[in-house]
């Protein structure tokens, strides 16, 4: 099976760079390139991809910008935002719009291959030291009363899911930890999701984190 990836990057150095790195992996192909937001909603309109490698700062539109309006039109495309800037509000703001994983790119190239693995099963990624940060920014959004913990329509099972999705653990880490199979961790995902009123998988594991579940 081959994963299709668009490749958003404004620095055609950086993107010849990403794109040797990725094609080292016989399962993935750059079907296509773009330098801006813009561009990448472009490209999207004529051709299929699995997943966009997302820079942050471009011109005309950036990559914030671009991967919020792609989760609109395109909500199961999945999206990793890669930025040499070590900010948590970056991280903060495309994981709200929906993106799901958050990179250096001075990540070592094993580290983004993997990451992308990991999200096209299921999974959050955020470098580790914009988690540290990030996570204090999520858990003092946990305003409300107590009391609405106890009013969270899920089953004990259900809330297991949500812990280990906010644990940023894919469906088949999910399975073999609750000794499922992925096609019922699916099933329950979509569930909890209806349940909640949430859109994705993101917002699951940022619900998890703000009420308390992590």
């Amino acid at each position: 099976m081959t994963i299709r990836i668009l490749l958003v990057e404004d620095q055609s150095i950086v993107r010849n760079g990403l794109k040797m790195i990725l094609e080292q992996d016989d399962t993935f192909q750059v079907r296509a390139e773009a330098s801006n937001g813009l561009e990448a909603l472009s490209q999207l309109k004529k051709i299929n991809i699995d997943l966009v490698l997302m820079d942050v700062r471009m011109p005309e539109m950036n990559g914030i910008e671009a991967t919020k309006h792609i989760k609109t039109q395109y909500p199961d495309l999945k999206v990793i935002i890669l930025t040499t800037f070590e900010d948590e509000e970056y991280a903060y703001q495309t994981l709200k719009d929906g993106a799901n994983g958050f990179l250096l790119k001075s990540s070592e190239p094993e580290k983004l291959l993997s990451s992308i693995y990991s999200v096209l099963n299921g999974g959050l990624v955020l470098q580790e030291d914009i988690a540290a940060k990030l996570m204090p920014k999520l858990l003092q959004q946990n305003q409300g009363p107590k009391s609405k913990e106890v009013q969270i329509p899920l089953t004990e099972r259900e809330l297991s899911i949500v812990q280990l999705v906010g644990e940023g653990k894919s469906n088949k880490e999910i399975a073999n930890r609750l000794f499922l199979s992925v096609g019922t961790v699916k099933n329950h995902i979509t569930h909890i999701l209806q349940e909640l009123d949430l859109r994705d998988r993101t917002q699951l594991a940022i619900y998890a984190v703000k009420n308390g579940l992590v």
